[in-house]
């Protein structure tokens, strides 16, 4: 097995008005930090460690457990806007006035709201694996598969390969060397997300893709930041297609798309990604 940074970054905590927040920092200090946001049941022990290490090569990275889940104390959000408020409350007790911030997945949409709430905190954004929210134009609905693994506790490595990569041998193949990059964090025995914290995330997320298209297209034209749009054409978490509804509404964006990859595109390509990350920071 390889040797990653990331996996001896030490676990950190600061206190807020709401919690105690974990987080994570590693690579070069100074700029404007690079925070991520994560995943519907995903905790600083889930993002990989070859990523984060392609990433924190030229960027000061920090990972922070929201409120309630994980390492961090807290009573669990069930709303996007708890969420974002949850991520402000961490940038101010870190004393941050300027961020990028990269959310994948779940960690988009909050990602969308801190800028919403606090739009000067936020220089760049970038989202992956996400969308606009909303009642997307022709979206096609989730599986009944997904549906049913997300709602699981005890969903196990299949249940994620099948979520996160393709039904390919590559995309499986890609799939177990992710679980295999994140398992020395995992052995250590680290807290999962509750129950009560994952249904709080699932009803965050019904809420916030149920609103009328119109009300996100408002929204989305608010944004003046730069914005990074990533996806896998074959995700079937969050479609791509909720990709091409947001780029049209924003007024700074570029969007990049894996042709063979799904939700997690981003660890299958690790360092492409973290390179048109790095570049677009940098521009």
């Amino acid at each position: 097995m390889p040797t990653y940074q990331a996996d001896t970054a030490e676990t950190l905590f600061i206190e807020g008005p709401s919690a105690r927040f974990a987080y994570r920092r590693l690579g070069p200090r100074g700029g404007t930090p690079l925070v991520l946001l994560h995943r519907l049941r995903g905790t600083l022990d889930w993002w990989d460690p070859q990523f984060l290490d392609h990433l924190a090569a030229e960027h000061d990275v920090i990972m922070v457990d929201n409120v309630g889940t994980g390492y961090t104390t807290g009573q669990p959000r069930d709303s996007i806007r708890g969420f974002a408020a949850g991520i402000i409350e961490f940038l101010d007790a870190l004393g941050l006035t300027h961020v990028d911030l990269l959310g994948w997945s779940l960690g988009g949409y909050v990602a969308q709201d801190v800028v919403a709430l606090r739009s000067e905190l936020v220089r760049t954004l970038i989202l992956a694996g996400s969308g606009p929210g909303g009642l997307v134009p022709d979206m096609p609905p989730p599986r009944e598969e997904v549906l049913r693994i997300a709602a699981k506790a005890d969903a196990d490595e299949d249940d994620l390969v099948y979520l996160f990569y393709p039904e390919t041998d590559t995309g499986r193949a890609a799939g177990r060397q992710h679980l295999a990059n994140v398992s020395t964090r995992l052995a250590a025995g680290a807290p999962d997300v509750s129950q009560v914290a994952a249904l709080g995330q699932i009803a965050a997320i019904g809420k916030f893709s149920s609103v009328p298209f119109d009300q996100v297209q408002a929204r989305l034209q608010t944004i003046t930041q730069p914005v990074l749009i990533a996806n896998g054409i074959e995700d079937i978490m969050i479609p791509a297609i909720a990709s091409y509804a947001a780029i049209g509404h924003l007024r700074n964006a570029k969007l990049v798309l894996y042709s063979d990859a799904g939700h997690g595109f981003l660890f299958q390509h690790a360092k492409d990604f973290a390179t048109e990350v790095a570049n677009f920071l940098n521009t």
